[in-house]
């Protein structure tokens, strides 16, 4: 094959990649504190390639400002890493809280749109923040309403100037919430999926970290994943979601769709590193101690 053959190949390879990109969905993803948003990406790449990748383009940020202090992935991961904003030990207190706000509101308006948000322990929290601040009509005001969240190790923030806004009434996005029996955020994590209207929550039995997951957790996550789907069919079309539409009004039905989605197997699973590595994001151990001594009280679910 030739040079000009060569270049015309991997011109359409690029440009089909583009098209994929425009015709997908999109998923906003934001990493924990003092991570990138390739170390999200590498901690997703555990689950089932089909839940996501056949359906969703999904966009892995890095944060606003570089790690203002030591990385607990260093070691296990290559820097450079990346905060959203700084925090007291009480989760209290905020520095560069609404800069790092006005940064993803104008990140989101550029890229957008997105269907829906998906965030790890920083990043959990600061996306249930933006779903509340947009359900309030603070913020994206000309944004089409978000459609779904995936929130691991999320927590709500602490400050009754944020939360008494944020959290004021039920946020009516769908949630699915992973919850770990070991993680020092269990309790706040339970705290914001009441935030919500009707979550969805997966409990696993690890701790701070996305967790893998198993046959049943897998395809509860593929039901939710095939509701939304089908509620958001026809996807984005001229820069802008389709309206909500009733189950009943579709002509496909979840059950259907999950099939579908079940039989795709155009995705390869293989060579993802971090099948065969956990990798945890920990928070330092003065939060989490502040964090565990909290008097959050949420429901257990059963």
């Amino acid at each position: 094959m030739g040079i000009n053959e060569r270049a015309m190949v991997a011109s359409e390879s690029q440009k089909r990649k583009m098209e994929d990109r425009t015709q997908k969905l999109k998923i906003l993803c934001l990493h924990g504190f003092r991570t990138s948003g390739k170390f999200l990406e590498k901690q997703i790449s555990k689950w089932d390639p089909s839940l996501f990748l056949p359906h969703f383009h999904l966009d892995f940020p890095d944060g606003l400002f570089g790690a203002g202090g030591k990385s607990d992935i260093e070691g296990i991961f290559p820097p450079p890493y990346f905060e959203w904003f700084q925090f007291n030990p009480d989760f209290t207190e905020y520095t560069n809280l609404e800069e790092c706000i006005s940064h993803l509101c104008q990140y989101i308006t550029h890229n957008g749109p997105f269907l829906g948000l998906l965030g790890f322990s920083q990043g959990a929290a600061l996306s249930a923040l933006l779903l509340g601040y947009k359900a309030q009509g603070k913020v994206l005001k000309d944004h089409p309403p978000f459609k779904m969240f995936v929130s691991i190790s999320g927590s709500k923030f602490r400050d009754p100037s944020i939360s008494e806004v944020a959290y004021k009434d039920k946020i009516e996005v769908k949630s699915v919430h992973f919850i770990g029996a070991k993680d020092w955020l269990r309790l706040p994590s339970e705290d914001l999926a009441t935030a919500f209207q009707d979550p969805l929550i997966i409990r696993h039995p690890q701790g701070h970290t996305v967790p893998r997951l198993d046959e049943t957790s897998t395809e509860q996550l593929r039901k939710w994943i095939a509701d939304i789907l089908v509620q958001s069919k026809g996807g984005i079309c001229n820069g802008e979601h389709d309206e909500p539409k009733s189950v009943d009004d579709e002509e496909g039905t979840p059950k259907l769709l999950q099939k579908q989605i079940s039989n795709d197997d155009s995705v390869d699973a293989s060579g993802s590193e971090f099948a065969r590595n956990e990798v945890k994001e920990e928070t330092p151990k003065v939060i989490q101690n502040k964090m565990n001594g909290s008097q959050i009280h949420a429901s257990e679910e059963t």
